[in-house]
């Protein structure tokens, strides 16, 4: 008999990893806070749970895909008696981004009650989760891994074994994150300085798309930026969580972060101008806001 596999949080990211292992024939049973966004995987044909405690009941592996610590430590009922009898004998799988010492305390608390702890954050976006294209990087236990990353097939088209214990992958998705925030803010301040300056923007958008800088993430925002299409595919408010746990990750080891600083105080900034929940590239706003005052226009 197949066992099910379970998915706690359908969220912007969550809900399209779940469908994609439904369509990829995972027996999976789902909860969400709001009900609403389940119905899309009941009709995909994955099962609805009313709690999270009959999502434990039903199946021995957990996904976890929540927004943030406070909302895993509440679903969980981490540090009541509940936690223990939720995970134990289970393997829980951590798929979201929370700082690593966050992970390193619940993988703890994971085998302290039993349980097996596998990290196992994603790179990628909306547009990659939809189309299975997210890439996985996994710590924990390598038998656990090694189970974890063949159910993650349909969802992720490359997964990568970073270590034995938490917070290998963490830290290697922090690493990553580093790189697509201050890529993306550098594709947002030359589109303002092309733009500016009087450039077509058809051609600016084809030339970096020709040269050595076109990426997957140029080819996604570069039209975006173009159509001022701030339609979220990673949000601005989520942009900055994850610069902060970079920073706070690169302050714990003395490391200095020069560009991911400036990426701060930018995308606070967005979100001061109320771009929030807007995509990641509505940052340009911020860039366009500082110009403006420095032109004396405000």
């Amino acid at each position: 008999m197949v066992e099910d596999v379970g998915f706690l949080g359908l969220g912007v990211m969550g809900r399209p990893m779940a469908l994609n292992l439904v369509r990829g024939g995972t027996p999976l049973i789902v909860w969400n806070r709001s009900p609403a966004a389940a119905e899309a995987l009941r009709e995909a044909g994955a099962g609805v749970a009313a709690s999270p405690a009959a999502v434990f009941a039903r199946a021995r592996t957990v996904f976890v895909m929540l927004a943030d610590e406070k909302a895993v430590d509440t679903v969980l009922g981490r540090g009541t008696p509940e936690f223990a009898r939720l995970v134990a004998d289970r393997t829980l799988v951590h798929m979201g981004t929370t700082s690593p010492g966050y992970s390193r305390g619940l993988e703890a608390d994971v085998r302290a009650a039993g349980g097996t702890y596998v990290e196992a954050p994603v790179s990628g976006s909306r547009a990659p989760a939809e189309a299975g294209r997210l890439v996985a990087m996994l710590a924990g236990p390598p038998e656990a891994v090694a189970r974890v990353r063949a159910l993650i097939t349909p969802m992720c088209h490359e997964s990568f074994v970073c270590g034995t214990s938490a917070p290998e992958a963490l830290l290697m998705k922090l690493a990553v994150n580093l790189f697509l925030i201050t890529t993306v803010t550098g594709l947002s301040e030359a589109y303002h300085f092309a733009e500016r300056h009087g450039l077509d923007q058809a051609t600016f958008l084809a030339v970096v798309d020709a040269g050595p800088m076109a990426s997957g993430v140029s080819r996604v925002k570069a039209p975006k930026l173009r159509d001022r299409d701030f339609d979220v595919q990673a949000a601005v408010l989520d942009v900055l969580k994850n610069n902060r746990l970079i920073a706070e990750a690169a302050r714990e080891a003395e490391l200095a972060s020069p560009l991911l600083d400036v990426c701060h105080a930018l995308f606070a900034e967005t979100v001061e101008l109320g771009y929030g929940k807007a995509d990641m590239v509505a940052v340009l706003e911020a860039i366009e806001a500082r110009t403006e005052r420095s032109a004396g226009t405000v």
